[in-house]
């Protein structure tokens, strides 16, 4: 019974984000209340905001997965690879499968919902925000292995690194420039800032 449970809450929470992120694209995230939302998604809106608190939630949960990601590298790492090897291979990764996350990604819904989110303030700002806890978790793993300031500074420097490579990538796309001319430069802008971390 939970696990059917469960499943119908996904799909719930799915069927939800789902519905906001089409009328977002069509119409702008500002132009289109939670009301409207709720009623596309055929729920009330009391229950919508049972599963996602705030209207900027119902865009941010498309990249959920990715939160705290760097800390996982780090920590899911062999023992003998330092941090920040760890985490190049895992970008490096990102951009040969041409995760959204990267900005290396020329599906036009994918660069829409970039443009969406890098064009509206409060989006912007709730993004901010969670990649301020993404670089909290990070320092907390780092710290495990090197001094408090080390880890902080770190953490502080890599999330950066992946914000600024992930939106050049995706503004050399938003441009109109081919992928396949696209993708050797952010290799090598992301081998170029890695080795930077490095040092």
């Amino acid at each position: 019974m939970t696990g059917l449970r469960e499943r119908q809450r996904r799909r719930v929470h799915e069927a939800i984000s789902a519905a906001a992120v089409s009328l977002f694209l069509e119409r702008g995230f500002e132009e289109v209340s939670v009301a409207e939302v709720a009623a596309a998604a055929q729920v009330s809106k009391p229950t919508l905001f049972k599963y996602f608190p705030a209207k900027e939630d119902l865009v941010l949960h498309r990249i959920a997965d990715h939160r705290a990601e760097a800390a996982r590298v780090v920590r899911a790492r062999d023992a003998a690879e330092r941090p920040v090897e760890a985490l190049r291979r895992h970008f490096l990764d990102g951009l040969a499968r041409h995760d959204p996350v990267t900005g290396l990604n020329d599906q036009p819904q994918v660069v829409a919902f970039h443009r969406m989110v890098f064009g509206t303030p409060s989006l912007a700002a709730r993004l901010l925000q969670h990649m301020a806890d993404d670089e909290r978790a990070l320092a907390r793993v780092l710290a495990e292995t090197t001094d408090e300031l080390t880890a902080d500074l770190l953490a502080g420097q890599v999330l950066t690194v992946q914000r600024v490579l992930a939106r050049r990538n995706w503004a050399a796309i938003a441009a109109g420039r081919p992928l396949a001319e696209v993708e050797p430069e952010a290799i090598r802008a992301a081998e170029h800032a890695f080795a930077l971390l490095d040092r």
